[in-house]
This record gives structure tokens, sequence and C-alpha cells, in this order.
């Protein structure tokens, strides 16, 4: 199992996904209809290449009540399967790993980066939301939310307000979540900056295995989530508007990878040990994002920013851009620009060194690394007869992770390791 891994990647493929409902749930109710379901359904495939692989299933149904009431049912489900950088570094020879339950080793070859491939999970998803129009200019929301695989589950609730002002052409809303995730990982919590203990070492299955357990604890753990955020939204004419938001979120908890670790290497860059990452138990995140967008004669067009900062000193900006083209009335396509640029949280070490003192913590992971990546998609659309709308989109996804200016010693000058990470993103949709 890979916890954090799969939080990112579930990530990824919401991103890839956010979309299924913004865009082909647009396709118009045959009139009279209003008070039937409206449901997306998508297929989604997400592959990076020679890592990870995730096949995910999206639904959608949404109902109307009236004039004033909205249901939102969505379920989601899908599987993970792969392999993902475990955070050591590559070798002039092979290493030999113990698996996180703490039954069985993996070998990765010289000069490879060091890839745990005990990657595999399936996670079930499901959220509702209400959305209630109390007068002309209120509207008020809330939802619950819960997702569950082997090692993890998490709970979640949420609500908003809105009010709309100048005739509609402005709105504020301010709305908040929270979060509770339970963490339990395969084979108990690693301690921080234990070394991991390898059956090569010892006499006897016996010994291996009380030294496996005094690198463990074997009781789950928690963190809790909560998400603020302020909006407006400003109509400026009849084709265009703005969008801004401020986004504050709190997290607490147990932050850790639990399959993630470091290297501790000598002075010719040879590994001494693997030691289990560390990382704070507090998070502190703001966000500011800006939206513009436009109905063009043949088209509809939009451009964002986000810029995101916390207390680990993880900084990032994200440009993102999408412009679709109608060929008829019932035919368009979308081209999807994305670039995102990442600045290393501040106990990010590519390493350790056996010289000196371990710090209080550090993370191996490149992605809280220095990087940048971008994202080049297109996505074809066609609504049907009855208003039903198909649509099918493919993007390419690269991760270009960097040094932090980190000395490399010996002959770790001799490998990659920030190495590039590809991935391919194909998702068939259906509205109806």
């Amino acid at each position: 199992m890979q916890l954090t891994k799969n939080r990112n990647i579930a990530g990824a493929l919401a991103m890839a996904s956010c979309s299924l409902v913004g865009q082909s749930a647009q396709a118009a109710a045959p009139a009279g209809l209003l008070d039937d379901w409206k449901v997306d359904a998508a297929i989604l495939y997400y592959g990076e290449q020679s890592r990870v692989q995730a096949v995910e299933a999206i639904g959608n149904a949404q109902k109307a009540f009236g004039d004033t009431s909205v249901l939102d049912i969505k379920l989601v489900a899908d599987s993970l399967t792969g392999a993902s950088a475990s955070g050591a570094v590559p070798q002039g020879e092979s290493q030999t790993f113990t698996r996180p339950s703490g039954n069985g080793q993996y070998v990765v070859a010289a000069a490879e980066t060091p890839l745990d491939d005990t990657f595999h999970d399936t996670r079930v998803q499901g959220s509702l939301n209400w959305t209630e129009t109390l007068s002309p200019d209120w509207k008020a929301n809330g939802g619950l939310y819960g997702s569950k695989e082997f090692d993890y589950m998490s709970m979640g609730l949420n609500g908003g307000i809105e009010r709309s002002f100048n005739k509609d052409n402005t709105s504020l809303s301010l709305s908040g979540s929270y979060t509770y995730d339970q963490v339990d990982p395969v084979g108990g919590r690693p301690v921080a900056f234990s070394a991991m203990a390898l059956r090569q070492d010892f006499d006897s299955d016996a010994a291996y295995r009380a030294a496996f357990d005094k690198t463990r604890i074997d009781s789950s753990d928690n963190k809790q989530t909560l998400d603020l955020m302020l909006g407006v939204t400003q109509v400026l004419n009849s084709r265009w508007l703005v969008q801004a938001n401020y986004s504050l979120s709190s997290v607490s908890g147990y932050l850790t990878d639990p399959y993630k670790m470091l290297s501790q290497v000598d002075g010719t860059g040879t590994t001494q040990s693997y030691r289990y990452e560390h990382r704070p138990d507090s998070r502190l995140k703001q966000s500011f994002y800006l939206l513009a967008k436009g109905a063009l004669d043949s088209g509809v067009v939009d451009f964002s920013y986000r810029f995101s900062s916390d207390d680990w000193d993880l900084q990032s900006h994200t440009l993102d851009s999408h412009y679709r083209y109608y060929f008829s009335g019932n035919v368009y396509g979308q081209l999807h620009l994305r670039y995102y640029q990442q600045q290393a949280a501040n106990f990010y070490r590519p390493f350790l060194v056996v010289t000196e003192a371990l710090p209080d913590y550090a993370s191996a992971d490149y992605r809280i690394g220095d990087m940048t990546g971008y994202t080049l998609g297109l996505k074809f659309g066609q609504r049907l007869a009855g208003g039903n709308e198909m649509s099918f989109r493919l993007e390419y996804y690269q991760q270009n992770p960097e040094n932090n200016g980190t000395e490399l010693l010996g002959q770790l000058n001799n490998y990659d390791l920030f190495p590039t990470v590809k991935a391919v993103v194909a998702q068939f949709g259906y509205s109806f």
C-alpha cells in the first residue's frame, strides 16, 4: 500500500475528472422534464510511465425538487496498481528493501530509481450535496462525504452560503468543510527515522521480526482538516465574468507518509541505511485563485491563476486555460493547457548524510520538492438526440522534479536523482 501516493493520485484523478459535471452536465434537459434525474457517467484512465496505473469510474446524479432545491449524488470507485518512488536514492549495485508489512523483500537493480512495487489499492467514495434557494438573493448548500480503502478512511461534511447583489451580476460566497481521516498503514506506522530492518542482517526469522517490530507503532492514527473559502464572482458584461477566491486550510494530526524513506549515505554517496521519513504534525495553507471566463462568437475560453503557500514553505503557482470551439451546434472540441511550478518544503531532503545529526523533520518525497509540471489535453464532445451528450478526453501530463540545491555526494552524481514522471489521462463520458 502507498498511503500518500494514493492521496495524491486520487487528487490527480479528481483534477482530471473535475470537468465531468461542470461541462458535460450542461446539456439542457428537454422541456417539461426538469423534475427528472440528470446523470453524468465517466470512465477515466490515469497511467504513469513505468509507475502507477489507475482506472476510475465516476457517476454523478442530480435532481431538482421544484424551483428551489437540488440534490447532487456522486459515486466514485477506482483501482490503483503499479510502483511508486520510495524516496531512496539509486546505487551502483542492487538494493534490497523490506516490504511495508515486514513480510518479504523486493530488489531494485543497480542504477535504477528505487520503486516500491507493493502499491495496490481499491477506493470507494461517495458524497451527497443539497442546494437550497432561500430567496432571490440567498442560496445555501450542505453536504456529506466519505471514502474507504484498505488502509485509509475519510469522512467529511461541508456547507456554504451565497448572496447575490446588483441584479445577480455580483455574488459573494462563504463555504467551509471539515474532514476526519483515519490512517491504518500496512505493517503499522514506522517510528520516525528508525532504520529499516533487513532480513539479511539477522541470523533468524525471530530476531528479524523482533527488530522489525521495534520500528513500528501498531495503533492507527488520524488527521483532521478544516477548510474555509471566501469567493466573489462578478459579471462584467454579456460575455465575460471574473471570479476570485481566497482559501485557508488547516491540517493537524498524522501527516507523515508511512511508506516513504530516506537513504542515509556516507561521503562517497554509498547508502549505509534506510530511515523512515518524518513530517510535522500540522500544516496551515493559504491560496488565492483568479478566473476569467468569456463567451466568444464560436466558443468559450477561460484563464485562471492560483497561488498557494503554507508554513512548510511550500509555494506553488498554477496557470490553467481551456478553449472550447463549437464546430456546430452539437459538436465541439476543447484545448486544455496547464503549467505548474512548485518550491520545495523546508524539510525536503533528497537523502541524509551519516556524519550529520538527524533533523527534526525530513522527507525525500519528490512531490514536496522543487518541480515544474505541465498538461496538454484535447477533448471532443457531441450533443445527441434528447439532450444527451458524449465526450472523450485525452491529456498528457509531465512532472519535472528538480534539485533544491543539495550537493550530490560521490556516486550520486552518476545517477538521475530527479527523474521525470510522465502520465497519460484518458476519459470517456456520457451525460443523459
